[in-house]
């Protein structure tokens, strides 16, 4: 192989870009006239290129330094090679996007779906007229992604072997099944990251903040640690050591719900961990008492859990879909992709003239899914619902003073309601 070759661009301006973009969106709406977007090694720094459609476009080898493409379509698009340095991706759609060999030195992909999405190791090379192969490369090696901003991305079963990604920052990105072989994320934020079942064998992790990450069933062999914080992450299911199995906590639990006290014995679960049950579907739980519990994954659809005390459980990728949570508390609660769809998180009636309301107040709820949920009256104060999708929830007279709804999907009446105050208080 001889030695390496620096790429010649084509230099595009907002016009000449614009204009393939809208050839391809008409490709893409069956119209005629249309054509695919082929960006092959052309200088697109500094571009516009926000809310497009971009899907299946071609970049490969793009010089795309500072391209601001915020919430563009760019599912199955080919990013081989290209230089994405401190390009805007914030909230971008990128499943299954070719990223192979990709620098994203300082990228913000904050809010970004890149599910499937193959930011492997890559080089580009073409044949001189003797067949040999010559190496493409820009100024900064491929596979880069020092000082990303990855927060809240999802990179479910994403493939990043290799991939060089110090102090990059995953914060609370959904990670499962994420290929992360021999990476390099030395000093990068993971905290709250969900790494359930990951690979992570041969992967450098020294210095990095793995703080409440979930890391169950991940491959960890030859997984270099030193440093860094663990400090609540989840690394496997718990071992059973009670006396009292918890089936028989809960089954007394349920008589005396059902008895209105008779029979059975309420339950005291405080900071207890529930993942051994696995499924509490459509089971009578009304007014338990969990605060700090760890539920991670169970299965409470349906449940009962009007009156319940969950505050500061972690509730993260429960489902809760139809559950009655009705005058619950669940204050302080972990409920990252948590599913809520149709859930019930009105009031409580507790006598003729007193409505105890949900409490979901500093709740983190990213990426949760409270479509058609009944949130009627509910405390939402200072809750983290940024991703969360509300669409058909029941906001009516609810609390939502300090929510954060960043990329949250809210419904037309909510949405046209913060546009307004947005207008009247222009700071």
């Amino acid at each position: 192989m001889s030695a390496v070759r620096r790429i010649s661009f084509s230099k595009l301006s907002q016009k000449d870009a614009s204009a393939a973009i809208a050839r391809h969106e008409m490709l893409f709406a069956g119209r005629i006239g249309g054509a695919r977007a082929v960006f092959a090694f052309c200088d697109l720094s500094g571009l516009d290129l926000s809310g497009r459609n971009l899907s299946d476009a071609d970049f490969t080898g793009a010089l795309m330094e500072e391209t601001n493409l915020a919430g563009a379509r760019l599912d199955s698009a080919s990013f081989f090679g290209a230089d994405l340095r401190r390009a805007n991706l914030a909230g971008a759609t990128m499943r299954r996007a070719d990223m192979r060999g990709a620098s994203l030195r300082g990228a913000n992909l904050i809010g970004a779906d890149l599910y499937e999405a193959d930011l492997r190791e890559g080089t580009i090379a073409e044949k001189d007229r003797f067949g040999n192969l010559r190496v493409m490369q820009h100024d900064v090696g491929p596979s880069e992604l020092p000082d990303a901003l990855m927060s809240s991305a999802n990179l479910e079963r994403a493939k990043l072997s290799g991939a060089l990604a110090v102090r990059a920052d995953f914060t609370d990105a959904i990670m499962r099944s994420c290929k992360l072989m021999r990476a390099n994320l030395r000093h990068a934020k993971l905290n709250g990251a969900n790494l359930e079942n990951a690979d992570l064998s041969g992967c450098i992790l020294a210095g990095a903040d793995l703080s409440g990450a979930i890391l169950v069933g991940a491959q960890m062999t030859n997984t270099v640690f030193d440093g860094a914080n663990m400090t609540g992450a989840l690394l496997k299911n718990p071992e059973v050591t009670q006396t009292i199995s918890l089936s028989e906590i809960l089954n007394a639990h349920g008589r005396w719900a059902e008895t209105d006290g008779r029979e059975g014995t309420p339950a005291d679960l405080t900071g207890a961990d529930l993942r051994e049950m696995k499924s509490l579907a459509h089971r009578q739980l009304t007014a338990l008492i969990a605060p700090g519990a760890m539920m991670y994954g169970l299965d409470l659809s349906g449940a009962s859990l009007q009156g319940s005390n969950l505050s500061g459980a972690d509730l993260r990728s429960v489902r809760l879909a139809g559950a009655d949570l009705r005058g619950a508390n669940l204050s302080g609660a972990k409920l990252g992709n948590a599913n809520l769809h149709d859930a019930k998180l009105g009031p409580l009636l507790i006598s003729d003239q007193r409505l105890l309301p949900a409490r979901l107040d500093k709740a983190h709820a990213r990426y949760a899914d409270f479509r058609g949920a009944d949130m009627s009256r509910a405390r939402l104060n200072d809750s983290d619902l940024a991703y969360a999708n509300l669409l058909g929830a029941d906001l009516r007279d609810c609390e939502l003073s300090g929510a954060i709804l960043s990329g949250a999907k809210l419904p037309p009446m909510i949405a046209e309601a913060m546009v307004s105050s947005t207008m009247a208080d222009p700071r």
